[in-house]
């Protein structure tokens, strides 16, 4: 089971993969990997990225707009590029030893500005493990690009994000 998931920013995507993590944990599968989940400051304005390992809860900073100076700048956002590789590189390591379904949030700029990052979203995506991933809705990385054709791609839109958690659990469980 190969599955990508794109969108436009703010649609959902995300949210849609929590939700199959969520169900397949209480069915008794072993989710591991990575959600960069956003982080919102006191005024509500995001402030960076978070970096988490689904099987330990580890966590640190991916990104974040006024920290991590010297890194790789995207966008508005300096990337992080220590827990990038000690918490992300690791958690995906670690996911392809004992998950059964490896979770990828995201496949975006961010991740892939820190080489060890990317190297290691390449080794999950090509390997032959159950793979979910986030991919950003203008990735253009032709490595990446290449592998993900023989995924099966969902496009989040307001219209299915309801229902497409149930979708994807079902091609997992099947």
């Amino acid at each position: 089971m190969k599955i990508y998931i794109t969108g436009r920013p703010g649609i959902g995507k995300s949210t849609v993969v929590l939700r199959v993590i969520n169900t397949l944990r209480k069915q008794g599968v072993k989710v591991g990997g990575i959600l960069c989940p956003e982080v919102r400051g006191s005024l509500g304005s995001r402030i960076g990225f978070k970096i988490v390992d689904l099987l330990t809860n580890e966590e640190g900073w991916l990104a974040h707009k006024s920290m991590f100076k010297g890194g790789p700048k995207i966008g508005k956002y300096n990337v992080n590029i220590y827990d990038a590789i000690n918490i992300g590189v690791k958690a995906l390591s670690k996911a392809l030893e004992e998950a059964t379904v490896i979770v990828i949030d995201e496949v975006g700029p961010m991740e892939l500005s820190v080489p060890k990052l990317k190297e290691e979203i390449v080794k999950v995506l090509t390997s032959g493990r159950n793979v979910l991933a986030v991919v950003h809705y203008r990735l253009r990385d032709k490595i990446i690009l290449e592998t993900l054709r023989y995924y099966r791609k969902y496009e989040v839109t307001i219209y299915n994000r309801d229902r497409l958690p149930k979708i994807i659990i079902n091609e997992i469980l099947e």
